[in-house]
């Protein structure tokens, strides 16, 4: 499928398009080199346009009120799913990641609306009498949102951040990614075609100056930022010297753990396969770190050796590829880099390890999916890689592992692989994690809160609680009659 692109892309601001005077950068499709399109950066200025735009549009899209904003939400969502195709394919090219991939992120964004809509539809105030009245708690939106997301899932990011902020009765100033604008962008005018102008601005340009001046804009009443722990920290410190509510999904190191109970070590081989390396490994909830029990290990580690091999690594639009290329060289190097930090600390290599070469794709940079047998404390099982690369260590004593398990800065996700219930929902109590999943990794589905423990982030997303993040409450008490006071003599 050949998808057109305009030749160059800029900023939304209130409904309309611009090209900022600004020297465009040029959008690289990373398998191939092929340029695709010119994106126009903004500067300090146009973000402060399109939060004034967001705060003009505030009033009227707040006033709609529930209904109306779930209708148009819903067919924001129609118009993605018609787009689909069209939204991935460019996704695929902008970014480099597998076709196949990349498809399921826009039905799960679609879910995603959809679901936002009907929540909100299902909202209702509460309240209670109170002597001689009645009390009532109301949620009321913030206002303007500065929502900053990454660039390794541009859709599924888009939609958890817009879609609970929109049906609560907040205006958006989204900022992009310099690595992946490309689709949103496109979003963008579905968007227009629905929205009302100025509901939805999305800015375009580097985190450094882009990012920090919507953060730091006086208008904007909340904070959503997905990324590196990092620049989390650094939106945390502006959230607070401004006093602004903030969500943040950040960086991870997630344990997957196998018991040697296991009934098909097969399947559980192919799970663990997949939460280490699917989206290239460029995700932040990937199980990076195996522990496999060591009654299990030799039989376990053979025949992960053999899915590592097995996978097919090529070119992002080829259906049957399941490891692509890295976004950039920069990224590539990292992983590398990481790779042989772990050898120099004594892991052993198990298979990959190093660049996987895709004719036709000379340009890009693939590495092969790299499996190391490796203890807790080294580097390569502390730190974020983003890459295909998982560290399998073995454990025999269930309160090490635990302790294992936990030590790490970082606390997003884990996976527990058990046929024995009272074991797994032990360990799942234990572990330091937002989210435990038990015989089926990244199990996210509609309604079930994702967010991190310690260093892993801020607030849930996906969720009822989301909602609540984008709103504020209001008490409303009232009297049937103005009472006599004690503090007035007569």
């Amino acid at each position: 499928m050949n998808i057109e692109l305009d030749r160059s892309y800029g900023p939304l601001i209130n409904g309309i398009f611009e090209t900022p005077g600004d020297r465009p950068f040029a959008a690289i499709d990373p398998a191939t080199g092929k340029h695709l399109a010119d994106i126009h950066y903004c500067n300090e200025q146009d973000v402060n346009r399109a939060v004034l735009a967001a705060q003009d549009a505030y009033p009227a899209w707040r006033a709609q009120g529930q209904q109306a904003r779930a209708r148009l939400i819903n067919l924001l969502a129609d118009a993605i799913e018609a787009h689909s195709e069209r939204l991935a394919r460019i996704d695929s090219h902008d970014v480099g990641r597998c076709i196949s991939e990349v498809r399921k992120d826009y039905l799960t964004a679609v879910r995603y609306y959809r679901y936002f809509a009907s929540v909100i539809m299902a909202h209702e105030d509460s309240g209670r009498e109170i002597e001689g009245g009645y009390a009532i708690a109301k949620r009321e939106p913030l206002g303007v949102c500065g929502q900053i997301i990454p660039w390794n899932a541009p859709a599924i990011m888009a939609a958890f951040k817009l879609a609970p902020a929109l049906v609560a009765g907040n205006t958006v100033v989204l900022k992009l990614d310099e690595n992946a604008s490309l689709s949103t962008l496109e979003l963008g005018k579905l968007i227009n075609g629905i929205l009302p102008p100025g509901v939805v601005n999305m800015v375009t340009g580097l985190g450094a100056v882009v990012g920090a001046a919507l953060s730091q804009h006086p208008l904007v009443r909340k904070l959503s930022f997905t990324g590196s722990t990092e620049v989390g920290r650094t939106v945390a410190k502006v959230a607070a010297e401004r006093l602004v509510p903030v969500t943040l999904e950040l960086g991870g190191k997630s344990a997957n753990i196998v018991f040697p109970d296991i009934d098909d070590m097969d399947t559980v081989v192919d799970n663990a396969t997949f939460a280490a390396i699917h989206n290239n490994g460029q995700s932040c909830l990937a199980g990076t770190r195996l522990f496999v029990h060591a009654d299990i290990a030799d039989a376990f580690r053979e025949k992960l050796i053999a899915s590592f091999k097995r996978v097919k690594v090529g070119s992002p639009q080829d259906e049957s590829v399941r490891v692509s290329c890295l976004v950039n060289a920069r990224q590539g190097e990292k992983v590398l880099e990481y790779i042989d930090i772990g050898l120099k600390e004594g892991a052993e290599l198990l298979a990959g390890g190093g660049r996987a070469q895709v004719p036709g794709c000379e340009y890009g940079y693939f590495i092969q999916p790299t499996l190391l047998l490796a203890r807790n404390d080294m580097r390569i099982c502390q730190e974020e890689i983003f890459g295909p690369v998982l560290s399998m260590i073995i454990w025999d004593d269930y309160e090490t592992m635990i302790a294992q398990a936990n030590d790490t800065e970082y606390g997003l996700a884990s996976g527990i692989y058990t046929c024995n219930l009272k074991h797994a929902m032990e360990t799942a109590g234990r572990l330091e994690a937002g989210s435990v999943w038990i015989n089926r990794y990244s199990n996210i589905t509609d309604g079930t809160a994702f967010g991190g423990y310690k260093n892993s982030g801020i607030g849930r997303e996906f969720c009822r609680e989301t909602l609540n993040a984008y709103t504020q409450v209001k008490t409303i008490t009232v009297q049937s009659e103005v009472p006599a006071i004690w503090f007035s003599p007569r």
